[in-house]
């Protein structure tokens, strides 16, 4: 018993390999010209070229047997098979200095952050959490509320309702086009995703208005929707052959649409019923409903309004004047696409959820407009809904995203390099996640970091909170949404320009 007490545990063990490994720092002075092509050393010129090794159609084994002898040749190599493949790569790869580094202290913070921390749960429903989450700041200002959210099923059921809407419209649109083309195809990928966009959460708060979660909780399909969203997709597609083949049919024009009619009707009262049945029906948006509350002093109030109506008192001035002017009805997006010119407006074709609504549009910009904007934002006391690539160098656990949070070129001693714009190119990247920010870090007149508030609840990173670095903000964030008022004239007026239509599969046509 006493001789097994002195044996260090095989998570000792572990351990000890890590921190040894994240010790060993291969330096490699190699620098590439990418240019050429050529590994150049110690600043001397790219070597001549020679015909030194032949070229391989398939995967050599004699070449493979090779590889392998010279790899665990070394020692180095050796402590790394023993530490990634009995570890999580992330947990023996994470940088502790990035880990320090990333603190909760910033030097602009909004006064007022919204209470409490939200949970989407199973859901893509994260656009609809940092939009409410933008929104309610102005409404617990209004109505003095120390915790308050809106309901994000409200707007889901909606939202729901319009894709369904929104997609059989594209299919009769698009009926000329081969079903098995790109563009049907990618209509028929998700008809009713749960993911969204700004300019789609305004169509649907235009259109239906708000109300407070009180009146619309969520039900358990919204927290858990991805059996009802396989379920009104097979439908749907479903739906689109038996309307492709109406509208394909050789009866009269005056035949074919009345049949059209017809059909699409019975359509959509089956989708109704399935997302009634499933999320519970919703208040009338165009009936009062009445909304008992505590304030922060404790004292029971009452509102009673539609909600139309309730949503307009986000533009009130009383509501303005609390929020230093800002309108939430005017944000708009800004976004950093570097494949693309920047001070141009772009959106992309046959994007969003009310047909005949107000369209997806994006203006691009460098990083330092979107910086410099979300800072006066914050600076006023207003949160900013982002939208980023969430997964890339990030630790839900410890609600960090960091670029230097893992050391993967250390860990297999090889080059990651591509540029943002590569990465959408390549599809490595795209917009998969919304969020808040509220507040940043502010060195010298440069961001170091900056605050997040994620809808994952508050049993992740920070009580909720995220750190972003300003560096991976730069690589990994794509959309922040502003008031107009915080930038240029120049910026304002690209509002005005025609878009440059990108194509429904363009990274940039992706929903968070």
């Amino acid at each position: 018993m006493g001789a097994n007490q002195s044996r260090p545990s095989d998570a000792t063990v572990n351990e000890k390999l890590i921190e040894r490994l994240q010790a060993l720092h291969m330096k490699d002075d190699r620098s590439m010209n990418e240019k050429d092509g050529f590994v150049v050393v110690d600043g001397e010129s790219p070597p001549k070229y020679t015909s030194g090794t032949k070229y391989q159609h398939d995967v050599s084994t004699p070449s493979i047997a090779a590889w392998e002898k010279e790899l665990m040749e070394d020692p180095k190599n050796r402590l790394a098979l023993a530490a990634l493949s009995s570890n999580p790569a992330n947990a023996v790869l994470s940088s502790r200095s990035a880990a320090v580094s990333d603190t909760q202290n910033f030097n602009i913070k909004i006064p007022f952050e919204g209470s409490p921390i939200t949970n989407q749960a199973s859901s893509g429903r994260c656009w609809l959490f940092a939009s409410t989450n933008v929104f309610r700041i102005a409404i617990m200002k209004k109505y003095k509320l120390s915790e308050f959210q809106l309901s994000q099923s409200y707007l889901f059921y909606w939202d729901k309702m319009e894709k369904a809407n929104y997609f059989l419209e594209n299919i009769l649109d698009t009926k000329s086009e081969e079903i098995d083309s790109r563009l049907v195809q990618v209509l028929m990928a998700s008809p009713v995703g749960d993911g969204g966009q700004w300019d789609m959460v305004a169509n649907l708060v235009q259109k239906y208005g708000l109300v407070p979660q009180s009146l619309y909780p969520d039900s358990y399909n919204a927290t858990n929707s991805s059996t009802m969203d396989r379920l009104i997709t097979t439908k749907l597609r479903e739906d689109a052959v038996r309307l492709r083949s109406i509208a394909s049919s050789s009866a009269s024009l005056e035949v074919i649409r009345a049949t059209i009619a017809g059909e699409k009707e019975k359509m959509m009262r089956e989708i109704h019923l399935i997302l009634t049945l499933m999320l519970g029906p919703p208040p009338p948006s165009d009936k009062a409903f009445t909304w008992e509350y505590y304030d922060k002093d404790g004292t029971l109030c009452t509102v009673r309004t539609r909600p139309t109506a309730f949503a307009k008192e986000l533009s009130d001035n009383r509501t303005m004047r609390a929020l230093s002017g800002t309108d939430v009805h005017s944000l708009f997006s800004l976004v950093n696409d570097p494949r693309n010119p920047y001070n141009c407006l772009l959106s992309v074709k046959r994007l969003g959820n009310v047909w005949n609504g107000r369209p997806v549009t994006y203006v691009n910009v460098d990083m330092k407009t979107i910086k410099d904007a979300c800072i006066a934002m914050l600076k006023r006391g207003m949160p900013v809904f982002f939208g980023s690539d969430v997964g890339k160098y990030s630790d839900s656990t410890k609600g960090i995203m960091d670029t230097d949070l893992f050391e993967y070129e250390l860990g297999f001693n090889i080059k990651l390099g591509m540029t943002k714009a590569e990465r959408l190119q390549t599809g490595e990247s795209q917009m998969t996640h919304a969020m808040v920010l509220t507040a940043v870090h502010v060195v010298d007149g440069k961001a170091v970091r900056w605050r997040v508030e994620n809808s994952w609840s508050d049993r992740v990173g920070d009580k909720g909170y995220f750190v972003m670095s300003d560096a991976w903000m730069d690589e990994f964030v794509y959309q922040a949404v502003v008031d107009p008022s915080v930038v240029s004239s120049t910026i304002r007026k690209v509002l005005e320009q025609k878009p440059k239509m990108l194509e429904l599969w363009d990274p940039m046509g992706a929903l968070a």
